[in-house]
């Protein structure tokens, strides 16, 4: 099955969070922040007022506890409006 969005929405996939810090300490599952940074998985065409930045393989820094999160075929996938994304990541 796959996810086709519309209007100005877009499909990602959240990039698993870090397991250890920078200097080494070992995170527990509770103590991981939800991550922000995710995958661009599918593109909606737009709207008349809003042009879509960004395209499928993107890696994209989205506002926290931002869109609607989905299960399809066992992956976790989140659908969220254009706007949500702050940036693309280079």
């Amino acid at each position: 099955m796959t996810i086709k969005p519309l209007q100005d929405r877009v499909v990602i996939k959240m990039v698993e969070a870090e397991e250890t810090t920078k200097s080494g300490i070992i995170l527990t599952g509770n103590a991981k922040e939800k991550p922000q940074i995710a995958e661009v998985v599918a593109v909606g065409p737009g709207k008349t007022d809003v042009t879509m930045t960004v395209n499928v393989g993107d890696k994209v820094l989205t506002s926290k506890y931002s869109g609607t999160e989905v299960k399809v075929d066992g992956e976790e996938y989140t659908i969220l409006k254009m706007d949500d994304i702050l940036a693309v990541v280079g």
